[in-house]
């Protein structure tokens, strides 16, 4: 007996901060926008709208950076209470539909509406109901996406971005997951998706010619993620808790890693993993300290970590140097990692202060 396919909509608000804005605001429609911290300040695009994505520029990036790509851009500061009622406002709108309701920040969640009783059960219409009570209710324009999963789910949704929406029907997810590039698999950043490029891996489909075996001989633990990604399939259930306090990932390794440049060498790699953990994990907004962890050759072990909103690698590089010192000897263990806070508390820093240790 076939278990019947769930029904999942991923559904988030376009650029949300900067719409917000705009709502309130509508002379600043039409101009390259980003809301964040000052450039003086070593201070970071939270998000940004259309127009300034335009000129290259997307959140987590330094103001100053985005100001030199764009410098007409205007960054103005966060207005979290504000921003916090209308996220109250979105996320009643989607437990009006199931109680199985993801948030994953102050705009965006994963729904599973599979025994929802609205619209006649069709998740397509409660996707296209909640995206105009959205508009109504707050004001700015949402994407959402449906499918069977949540990997296919999130994707779609940013199909017809923005104020867009897509679905994928349980028949259709192998042939729309055959066709899309490796790098948009959850927990592919630059360096995993390099390496698949390298090894004649450039679409889903090239990657199903590889055995299980294959992809953990060359990606380690991510190997089974990826056979099974590759594929569409993805088991996740929608979870309203969210009782994770950390994100990170550690690699054990067969030889020592003798000194502190060797140890920096391999840092690149566990980054690109421990971003796709973190992308998997919808945690990107929670991140409130960075930190790393070593197991030196004698199993003495250390960690080390620092105040930050945001993944950043010099800042690990960093953390790694500090803890190396404390032993000053070969390594058989390096992990990276971030801790989540209280979303509240960290939304109101989220990406608007310094990536660097306080």
């Amino acid at each position: 007996m076939n278990v019947p396919a769930r029904k999942i909509i991923h559904c988030d608000c376009d650029c949300f901060y900067a719409s917000v804005e705009m709502r309130d605001d509508p002379s600043l429609r039409g101009r390259p926008l980003a809301v964040g911290g000052r450039p003086d300040q070593r201070g970071v695009v939270a998000t940004c709208n259309y127009e300034a994505r335009r000129f290259g520029i997307h959140s987590a990036m330094a103001t100053a950076q985005a100001m030199k790509l764009c410098p007409e851009l205007l960054v103005i500061p966060p207005a979290m209470e504000k921003y916090r009622i209308a996220s109250r406002q979105i996320m009643e709108i989607y437990s009006d539909y199931t109680d199985l309701v993801e948030p994953l920040s102050l705009d965006e969640a994963y729904l599973d509406v599979s025994n929802s009783p609205h619209c006649k059960g069709s998740a397509t219409l409660i996707a296209q109901e909640i995206r105009k009570r959205i508009f109504e209710t707050v004001g700015i324009t949402a994407s959402a996406g449906v499918a069977p999963n949540k990997f296919v789910a999130k994707i779609a949704s940013d199909w017809n971005k923005p104020d867009g929406l897509f679905l994928v029907r349980p028949e259709e997810v192998d042939a729309f997951v055959s066709a899309l590039p490796v790098k948009k698999l959850h927990g592919v950043g630059k360096v995993t998706a390099a390496k698949l490029n390298k090894l004649g891996a450039q679409t889903c489909l090239d990657l199903r010619g590889w055995t299980m075996q294959e992809l953990q001989h060359h990606f380690g633990s991510f190997g089974a993620r990826l056979h099974d990604l590759c594929r569409g399939i993805d088991n996740r259930e929608v979870s309203p808790e969210r009782e994770r306090k950390s994100v990170s990932t550690e690699e054990t390794y067969t030889n020592d890693v003798p000194d502190l440049p060797a140890c920096l060498a391999l840092l690149p790699e566990l980054y690109e993993h421990l971003l796709g953990r973190i992308k998997r994990a919808g945690a990107e907004k929670f991140i409130n300290k960075l930190f790393i962890k070593i197991k030196f050759s004698d199993f003495q072990q250390t960690t080390v970590e620092c105040v930050a909103y945001a993944p950043h690698l010099p800042t690990f590089a960093r953390l790694m140097e500090t803890g190396w010192l404390r032993a000053s000897r070969p390594v058989r263990l390096l992990g990276v990692g971030v801790r989540l806070g209280d979303s509240e508390h960290v939304e109101q820093l989220s990406l608007f202060d310094e990536h660097a240790t306080h």
